[in-house]
């Protein structure tokens, strides 16, 4: 799978044309709401066999080749390289189709398992009208290797929405988690409505995560952390409290996302997850954390500085890198999740976490911030798709920053308003993905369901193999 940027006066039909692909299987994977009409600068994504790789500094043709599940001869040929020895980093290789012959009793299910892959995706790239008749001597283009890895989501919306949401989009999660049961300085917990939101994870072999946190949108929580964190009868209250939610509803993991805890409380935080740990482990549950994204042991703020990377490393079965929101919604506009700024937290993260324990976060919606930006004027949010609509609607040209790996443009509204718009697109998802495989990290998570996005799902499947735990 590769991706085209479209340039003026491009059309889609010519897109299909020029990369031999249907009409109709381009609308369908970017899920374009108007086919006839796109974006200057707009990312599509060409659903082809073969794909793009860039080198990074220190790779071998031989990794290469080994990751891709092709041979370096394959990678030669189709590059036309001198010398396999010298490669130079950022030089982008084309990366060709694998080719299977098809052998005498074989059936396109053991071909799929053989490598890896789905029927579905066997199927897709191949002219094959009955998946039973495949006969000897038959040559099968098949997809990419990938990696396997864990991909959580949390949503916000709570019941049959929620549900949804969750089920639009199951097949690519190993777990769902519904934000969030709020604590109560007593050690209890205020409700939410997710009943229907585990029935769907459980029906799709997703394991449900459940959910606590400290603060809302109106209380940043600090006090409330302080208050549990310094009594250990209220830490035992609070866990009997989540226990007893995990057996009655089937949760199997939980997520522990205090934030704002005062510095000084940073200890008795790492005690309290170590309580927690003891307290899930012996009824069989997961237990992980989201955490602030430091880039030191030493970095300051409220943020930050209860969050012991190292601690939470040692203590939870994974953690979840909150990676997002450098484009507050209440701050100027920038990219949301720039992946220079991530990759600047990873250094340090996996220098103090194991790289099978960190879940990167990566935000899947768009912030619209009116010009000139006014200190604390909040920027409207939506979803990604929204974004690239807007942006035709109002004849904007998508631009691109190359640092952040974030796209972004501006327009002039009815009432003569300029407005600037960072979102993520197919370019910036790859960007992320190549980040979790460079860093060998356990996965993704997603914050937040509910804001369409459909190229980043396609690509999620074309990258990666996601484990189900359920």
């Amino acid at each position: 799978m590769i991706i085209h940027v479209v340039q003026r006066g491009e059309a889609l039909w010519q897109l299909a044309r020029r990369y031999g692909v249907p009409f109709e299987r381009l609308i369908a994977a970017n899920e374009l709401s108007d086919p006839n009409r796109l974006a200057t600068g707009q990312a599509v994504v060409i659903p082809v066999p073969y794909r793009y790789h860039t080198v990074r500094a220190g790779e071998t043709l031989w990794q290469i080749a080994h990751s891709y599940g092709v041979t370096v001869e394959a990678i030669v040929q189709a590059n036309r390289i001198a010398n396999p020895a010298l490669i130079y980093p950022g030089t982008a290789l084309l990366i060709p189709a694998r080719i299977h012959t098809v052998r005498a009793g074989e059936t396109l299910g053991q071909i799929a398992a053989a490598y890896q892959v789905s029927v579905q995706q066997i199927i897709e790239f191949n002219p094959i009208a009955d998946p039973n008749m495949i006969v000897p001597g038959q040559r099968l283009v098949i997809p990419p290797a990938k990696p396997i890895i864990d991909v959580n989501a949390f949503t916000i919306d709570q019941g049959e929405k929620g549900a949804e949401q969750v089920r639009e989009v199951g097949r690519h999660l190993t777990y769902a988690a519904p934000f969030a049961y709020t604590m109560r300085a007593d050690g209890g917990l205020n409700p939410i409505n997710d009943v229907a939101i585990i029935q769907a994870a459980s029906a799709a072999r997703i394991v449900p995560m459940m959910t606590i946190t400290n603060f809302t949108y109106e209380d940043p929580g600090s006090r409330l952390a302080q208050t549990i964190l310094a009594d250990v009868a209220l830490q035992t209250r609070l866990l009997d409290n989540i226990i007893q939610v995990m057996r009655a509803k089937g949760y199997r993991a939980l997520n522990v996302d205090f934030e704002n805890v005062y510095p000084s409380d940073r200890e008795r935080y790492n005690a309290f997850l170590r309580r927690a740990a003891a307290r899930l482990h012996a009824e069989g549950y997961l237990l992980s954390t989201s955490l602030a994204p430091k880039v030191s042991a030493e970095q300051k703020g409220l943020l930050y500085e209860a969050h012991d990377y190292p601690a939470h490393g040692r203590i939870a079965d994974f953690v979840v890198l909150m990676t997002y929101e450098w484009g507050y919604r209440f701050g100027p506009p920038q990219a949301i999740s720039p992946v220079n700024q991530i990759r600047r937290v990873l250094d340090y993260a996996v220098t103090a976490i194991p790289r099978e324990k960190i879940m990167m976060g990566f935000q899947i919606y768009a912030h619209d911030w009116v010009l000139p930006h006014v200190q604390g004027q909040e920027a409207e949010t939506f979803s990604p798709q929204e974004a690239v609509e807007r942006a035709i609607r109002y004849g904007a040209s998508i631009q691109y920053d190359p640092v952040a790996a974030s796209p972004f443009y501006r327009y002039t509204d009815e009432q003569g308003r300029r407005h600037e718009v960072w979102f993520e697109d197919a370019r910036s998802a790859l960007a992320k993905f190549e980040l979790v495989k460079e860093y060998r990290l356990r996965g993704i998570s997603y914050w937040v369901l509910g804001y369409p996005y459909p190229e980043n799902w396609v690509l999620l499947e074309d990258n990666f193999r996601v484990r189900k735990r359920g």
